[in-house]
């Protein structure tokens, strides 16, 4: 297509610039990561005109976010403890002399620089606006030194132009179990992902250390080349692939020396405008550059993948972008594919059918390991890199391809200096492909053997230190992730000298983690099987047997008897021994004092940073216990807030004094009740009083509880526990195996949503009844006018 065919509104790149500093620089500077970012916006004006004559002009500002932002509020001061302006697209426009309209300050991932050239050109196209930069900085080298020298600098900047904040994201892409189980890094991600790989290609440990070893040595070299570049040490394979003093082992199979450098202090940015508006300003045509194809695309999340080892997401944008710029990946001249751990790119090349040793090369930066990671924004070097060699070489075609996450996100471009009609890229058909996939089958809590689909070892300076496994259940094939035994050296050793793919463990949950080892002998040494008896004492529950009632009380009245995990852990073990004595037959829970049954998690011990985990059973070792068969009466005195109340919700029957208070206070503390309490109060109360509560986190007193229905008794203040005894009473007038069975029958008909088909079904605990000797025992009894004499079977 010529020049001239190409209509006035198709977006093109037409400036690009980066700079960089080291602490031994002569003209060190100091910049902080805003600074980086508009010394490069200068010079990507500079590289199209001229700051003078651009900067006035820019009328949209995106700013890639740091990592210091990449985290949620509260815990970036940790991460940026001089500071940082609360828009930042307003501060490099404040360094620029500009006065954009729109400012957009990214999400959290790697692949946004590429994802927002195709926002910003949709933009551009659609006449949004005329001239728009995209730009971002990190100083991480900076910040480091200026710590350890305890040197206090000053980013933090305020400004009161409007922002399109678009938050950080990088939590959505792990779940709550992955948090759990210390999946939450990269470093303890991308390993297991690469050992996948590994295993799928059937390689020893040192065979594929020598394949990383090739495939990254060529990148250092693009490196030592490269003026911008972090480090210039040079690697070849033997060297990547062998671990030693100078290149310790991080998380096996990965060395230092293939992970990416975040210690940099490098800035990047992109100058994006139309043909139209180029025309007028004047830029030569030689500096124009055009996006021919593009694609952005999320993968799933790490455990829902079938083959860990490869990305089906990476895999369909490459594919799309090409597909767009109607072109093969032999026809690409330049290629930058994203280099955060090997793994990236040997997907990548999976994916494209590309041999390791290409000769064309895999980066035009030097890649993350070697020319830097910095943070979210590598992909807009590996572009600024791309525009240059696109021009040097006029008519060929580049391709970049930006990653995020743990092989996450994706988004991928192809470009060229050759004229092309601008047409938009619809990726939403493939990601419904994508969506759409089958999770293999998956458990958070395993018991038994398994054998190891993929694991890590996690290494410090001192040596090797704990070992996270991804396998499959020996009985019925579900996935599972386990962590090993702390002091557990045997096992430890087993994966640090020997190949650890195809390992039999076995497992067992302890304080909310999955541990594993790999003997019985191990396991039952470093996580003892749990007692199903009831203990003599507990730190913090009381416990109290008055014949075959059991009373619980929640013994931390000096916090209003909010709850820490090791309280529900003993709850929870409290509960598996009621279910297992036969000689208990009703249950009572309470809280210890008058001024509160429970207040929920204990808050002021969460912030502290401590770990917090919830035994599979749920808030109180109650609101998760499925087929539950004996009987559980709430004494609510006072509070039950938060999880205290989803725990009077999830007991059958709820005593409560006059004075009690109920509400589902999560939303006012930025949570939500999501140990059953949303499920439970929308079914047992009418759902527009539920959803009120909810909704608004109010509190009901008890006068209105009893209204709305989920209590069933009321006492006078201070006389819940004595008013729940006497409800236990009448219970106990009852044969204990009718209340089971009668429970046994509830929970099994509680699958059918049909009040006809729950009727109609056939229920075993009918048949047990009728052969049981209480229904025996009654009916005599009954004849001859005498209390019956219960034996619960």
């Amino acid at each position: 297509m010529s020049l001239k065919s190409v209509s006035d509104q198709t977006p093109i790149v037409i400036g690009v610039g980066q700079v960089s500093e080291r602490l031994d620089d002569a003209d060190y500077h100091q910049w902080s990561p805003t600074d980086l970012a508009a010394q490069a916006a200068k010079v990507a004006c500079a590289d199209a005109l001229s700051v003078e004559q651009l900067a006035g002009k820019i009328d949209a500002i995106y700013a890639i976010r740091t990592v210091a932002d990449s985290a949620p509020a509260p815990l970036r001061p940790q991460r940026a403890p001089f500071g940082s302006p609360n828009n930042v697209p307003a501060a490099v426009a404040e360094r620029l002399g500009a006065q954009p309209q729109v400012a957009v300050y990214s999400p959290a991932c790697g692949d946004e620089p590429q994802k927002l050239v195709g926002e910003i050109c949709e933009r551009l196209f659609a006449g949004e606006f005329r001239l728009a930069l995209l730009c971002g900085g990190e100083a991480a080298s900076t910040q480091r030194a200026a710590q350890a020298s305890q040197q206090t600098l000053s980013w933090a900047e305020e400004h009161g132009q409007p922002l399109d904040d678009r938050h950080w994201n990088v939590g959505a892409m792990r779940t709550k179990h992955m948090n759990d189980q210390s999946l939450i890094m990269p470093t303890t991600v991308y390993p297991l992902l690469e050992q996948a790989r590994r295993k799928r290609l059937g390689l020893s440990r040192e065979a594929y250390a020598a394949k990383m070893g090739e495939l990254m040595a060529p990148f250092s070299r693009v490196a030592q080349s490269n003026p911008h570049a972090s480090s210039k040490k040079p690697w070849n394979a033997e060297a990547i692939a062998t671990v030693g003093p100078d290149n310790r082992m991080i998380a096996d199979p990965h060395p230092i020396s293939v992970v990416a450098r975040d210690q940099v202090n490098l800035g990047s940015a992109l100058l994006l405008t139309t043909v139209g508006t180029a025309r007028a300003l004047g830029i030569s045509e030689d500096k124009w550059v055009y996006l021919h194809g593009y694609s952005a695309l999320d993968e799933r999340h790490v455990l829902e993948r079938q083959d860990l080892g490869s990305s089906t997401a990476m895999a369909q944008a490459y594919e799309q972008a090409l597909q767009e710029a109607d072109v093969t990946v032999a026809q690409v001249r330049y290629l930058d594919i994203y280099s955060c751990f090997p793994i990236a790119v040997f997907a990548a090349l999976d994916a494209l059918g590309l041999a390791a040793d290409d000769p064309r090369g895999l980066t035009l930066t030097g890649g993350l390991a070697y020319f830097g990671g910095p943070g979210n924004n590598y992909s807009s070097h590996a572009l600024v890199e791309l525009v240059q060699r696109l021009r040097a070489d006029p008519g060929s075609m580049g391709m970049v391809g930006a990653n995020g996450g743990f092989l996450s996100t994706h988004a991928v471009g192809v470009y060229s200096t050759t004229p092309r009609e601008w047409h938009h890229c619809d990726s939403s058909s493939r990601q419904a492909y994508i969506d759409a996939l089958p999770a293999p089958a998956f458990t958070i809590d395993p018991k038994g053997w398994g054998r190891v689909e993929s694991y890590t070892v996690l290494h410090d300076k001192t040596g090797p230190q704990e070992v996270i496994v991804i396998g499959l259940l020996e009985g019925t094939g579900e996935r599972f992730v386990a962590n090993s035994i702390k002091g557990d050296t045997q096992t430890l050793l087993a994966f640090v000298e020997n190949d650890g793919l195809g390992q039999r463990v076995c497992m067992r949950l302890n304080q909310g983690i999955n541990r594993f080892a790999i003997s019985q002998q191990a396991l039952d040494k470093g996580v003892p099987v749990p007692s199903i008896k009831l203990q003599s004492s507990y730190e913090h529950v009381l416990v109290e047997r008055r014949g075959p009632v059991l009373e619980i009380t929640i013994n931390r009245p000096e916090v209003n008897n909010a709850m820490i995990p090791e309280a529900n852990d003993e709850l929870d073990q409290i509960f598996n021994a009621y279910e297992a004595d036969n000689s208990l037959w009703v249950a009572i829970i309470t809280g210890a004092g008058q001024k509160a049954f429970c207040t929920g998690n204990d808050l002021k011990a969460a912030s502290t940073g401590r770990r917090m985990w919830m035994p599979r059973n749920g808030f109180g070792g109650l609101t998760a216990r499925q087929n539950r068969e004996k009987p559980i009466i709430c004494a609510v005195n006072g509070y039950a807030m938060g999880g205290g109340f989803e725990i009077a919700l999830a007991c059958d029957l709820v005593v409560a004094d006059s004075e009690a208070q109920f509400a589902l206070s999560e939303v006012r503390v930025g949570l939500l009740a999501g140990a059953g309490g949303l499920q439970r109060l929308t079914r047992q109360i009418p759902y527009k009083q539920a959803i009120d509560m909810i909704l608004t986190g109010r509190r009901v007193g008890a006068e209105e509880a009893r209204s709305l229905g989920f209590i069933n008794r009321l006492a006078p203040a201070g006389q819940a526990l004595q008013v729940a005894r006497e409800l236990a009473e009448v219970l106990l007038e009852a044969s204990p195996n009718s209340i089971r069975l009668s429970k046994q029958l509830l929970n099994e008909q509680a699958q059918f949503a049909s009040e006809n088909d729950a009727v109609r079904t056939t229920y075993k605990a009918i048949d047990r009844v009728v052969n049981s000797e209480d229904r025996i025992e009654g009916t005599m009894a009954f004849a001859q006018k005498r209390k019956p004499l219960w034996k619960n079977r």
